[in-house]
């Protein structure tokens, strides 16, 4: 009998954990959804990543988009990974950042995945994610392309970071990771600081910002280390 109620609490645990801890989805379980209007068929990860982020609102193909997030939720949790590379915490940093400084507005945000497709279907331009198990009837699904070919964007003005002298002298040295972002025409728009000496960032933002690209149909991304 004892061994017997043991048995019983431990399936008791068991059940527990499991209904406490969420589904973890992975990219593919996450479904990118349009209104019928968008011309568009796929979406790179670089593009879906500045639309998100309120960098544009202007597909590759012309078209204008509106971003709607969830509130919550596995796909919610996916997509934020696999996409922003943020958790919720962060981008709901990010975002009242932007309205704090007037950038940008907060964007819509729904419940679920019923709601996300309802708003998407009769909202013209309205981009959002639902997981894969949705229906997603009255909407289009864009494929979300490979960062694979982003490699083919060819570096052709290279500006070398200046070594501050005073730094040098003090036998400061070390490496800065940056992520840049690349307008069409090749310049970079933006500098994202993601690690490394933080006292050298800014003779490496102040570099990467004068190196020019190949032009591009898109916007792209690219992640660079800077070595002092």
């Amino acid at each position: 009998m004892r061994h017997c109620a043991q048995l019983a609490r431990l399936v008791m645990a068991v059940g527990f954990f499991a209904a406490s801890t969420g589904v973890h989805l992975l990219a593919d379980d996450v479904y990118i959804v349009v209104n019928s209007t968008v011309k568009a068929e796929s979406i790179s990860k670089e593009e879906l990543r500045s639309v998100f982020l309120l960098r544009t609102r202007t597909l590759r193909d012309g078209s204008v988009v509106e971003p709607v997030l969830q509130k919550s939720g596995s796909a919610h949790d996916a997509f934020l990974e696999h996409y922003l590379e943020r958790d919720s915490a962060e981008i709901r940093t990010y975002y009242q950042g932007l309205v704090f400084t007037g950038k940008a507005e907060m964007p819509r945000q729904l419940n679920s995945d019923g709601e996300v497709i309802a708003y998407v279907a009769r909202t013209k331009g309205a981009i959002g994610y639902v997981s894969s198990e949705s229906s997603t009837s009255g909407v289009k699904v864009l494929k979300v392309l490979s960062s694979e070919r982003k490699a083919e964007r060819s570096l052709l003005t290279r500006v070398e970071a200046a070594y501050p002298e005073a730094l040098w002298q003090r036998d400061i040295h070390g490496s800065v990771r940056l992520r840049l972002t690349i307008a069409p025409k090749g310049n970079v728009e933006e500098v994202e600081l993601l690690g490394g000496n933080p006292i050298l960032a800014e003779a490496a933002e102040k570099a990467v910002r004068q190196w020019i690209y190949s032009a591009w149909p898109s916007r792209t991304m690219t992640e660079v280390t800077i070595a002092f």
